[in-house]
Order: C-alpha cells, then structure tokens, then sequence
C-alpha cells in the first residue's frame, strides 16, 4: 500500500530490491516468463514496465483512469492485459508503449483479467456479477501478423468505428454478488470463479457457448481469489473468512 514494489530471493528469504516509483497502492504485478521484466499496476492508474537485471523502470503505459487491479504478460505476443475500476480491460503492446485495444461493456469495476495460456481468449470478473470472456484472434491477427508482414499497406482504421479486435464471446451469469477472480484451466476449457456470494463456480465453454456447471460452498465471506492446479483436478481458493480451501474438481467437494 505504501507504492513500493519488493523484489525477493524466495530460497534464501532475502530482499533484493525495491522500486518506489508509484503514488500509492501497487495491486497487481506479473513477472515476464522469460525477459528480465516486471510488470506493476497501481492506484495511480499508471502501468510500470520493469527491468530488474537494469534495476529500474523501463517505461509507463498511461490510459486507464481509474485504480489498476491486475496486470500480466501475455506469454507469447509482446502483451499485457490489464483490468481497472474505470470498468475497461486495456492490452497493450509493451514494444511498442502502446494500447492496443480497450475492451469495454462490464458496467462495474473489473476485478481481474487474464490471457489463456494458450488460445485467443481473455476472462475477466467484474463487481457487476458477471465473468465475460473475450475472443482477441482479431487482435492477434492484426497486430501479429501485421509486425510479421513488414511490407504491408495499413488498412482503414477500424478504430474508429469500434473494430472486431476483441469482442466479447461468452457473459457467464449466476453469480448474485461482484466477482472478484475468475481463471482459465491451462489444458480443458473450464473457468473457476469466485465472488462476494461466497461461492466458487466452475463453468464449461465449448466454440458456441459457455455454461455454469457447480458451484463449490463452504466459504462463509467474500472469495478473493480462485485457480486451477495445472495438473491435478484440484481448485484452491481463498476468502475474507480467513480460509485457504483445496477443492477436488471431481467430486466438487473440498479436500
């Protein structure tokens, strides 16, 4: 909360660093998978693009005009989404510092927001009780492809009149409160969401449509945050109720 971002070495429990360049909060933070980058968004509603073998902050993505609340690089494209209270998700191209999309039509704050591992798709959780997730092919094939072609004429800018870059593919309803996580499975087309209802869905897409297939009780406050194990049919969460729970996806029960 005091804007200072801590780099830790986490097998000896050391500090390595500290970045104290934004005013106020630091909520969501990603690490590159494999450049020396950092990724930082704040209450400061500025974006922060990190090196830490440079030590310093390479440059900052200005756009949204509310609290940042997650950030995360895309894991193969120069990207990063971010999700922000002025009820827009934001990608970017770190290469070239600049947004390359605005993804709106939450009508609250987005609580999160985060790539695929491996499709064109985003998903976001916003406190206006949906979780939406959004196909970006068009995006990718536009900006993508088009840095691949390097002698290519511009089309018309389809900016201007509202592109199909990235546009909304599924609006998971069924939630009765904000949602504050929602998260892909690396490997099957499943989502887990948690919201302030206290309760955990697990939903199913295929090409056509997406649908709620449990819902996982037990938290007794507001659920904070909800992932898949990578390999293992197992979902954790975490609430306000103080609890951490393991879930077996399976039997839908907690462990």
């Amino acid at each position: 909360h005091n804007g200072i971002v801590q780099l830790w070495d986490y097998r000896m429990g050391t500090l390595l660093d500290r970045f104290d360049e934004h005013d106020g909060p630091v909520r969501g933070i990603n690490f590159h998978r494999t450049q020396p980058l950092f990724v930082s968004g704040g209450d400061d509603y500025k974006i922060k693009v990190w090196n830490y073998k440079l030590r310093r902050c390479m440059f900052t993505l200005l756009g949204h005009l509310d609290y940042i609340r997650t950030v995360q690089f895309h894991t193969e494209y120069p990207w990063i989404v971010s999700a922000s209270d002025d009820q827009t998700i934001r990608i970017w191209n770190w290469q070239s510092r600049s947004c390359i999309a605005v993804l709106t039509g939450h009508n609250h704050y987005v609580m999160c927001a985060s790539f695929h591992p491996k499709d064109d798709l985003v998903v976001s959780a916003s406190l206006d009780q949906t979780v939406r997730v959004w196909d970006v092919s068009g995006l990718r094939k536009k900006t993508v492809s088009a840095a691949e072609e390097t002698l290519k004429i511009p089309p018309v800018n389809t900016d201007l009149f509202g592109g199909s870059d990235a546009i909304v593919k599924y609006v998971l309803e069924g939630h009765d409160r904000g949602v504050n996580w929602a998260s892909f499975h690396p490997s099957i087309p499943l989502i887990v969401s948690g919201a302030d209802d206290r309760q955990v869905k697990l939903w199913r897409m295929n090409e056509s449509k997406a649908w709620e297939v449990d819902t996982l009780r037990g938290h007794v406050n507001n659920v904070s945050c909800v992932l898949f194990h990578p390999k293992q049919d197992l979902i954790i969460s975490n609430s306000e109720d103080k609890s951490i729970r393991v879930w077996d996806m399976s039997k839908r029960t907690g462990v």
